[in-house]
């Protein structure tokens, strides 16, 4: 489950300022309903797709014994 700022908060913030754990669920979700966003809610994933990919993706360079190499946002 997803426990982090929500949507109406994010909205008003760079991208840039998006933890990975919030850039992850934000796609994870957008990208399960993208034939019905509207213009603005595509837009949006796109913003969200870019800052992901600025950043060089969504895994961890190195895991340990707590966390794997990819980000979780649980």
């Amino acid at each position: 489950m997803y426990v982090g700022r929500d949507m109406t908060e994010l909205t008003m913030m760079s991208k840039t300022e998006w933890k990975d754990s919030e850039l992850a669920f934000f796609h994870h979700s957008m990208q399960q309903v993208v034939p019905y966003l509207n213009v603005e809610g595509q837009s949006l994933h796109r913003q969200i797709v870019e800052e992901i990919e600025r950043r060089g993706g969504l895994k961890r360079n190195e895991a340990d014994y707590t966390h794997g190499t990819r980000v979780s946002y649980d």
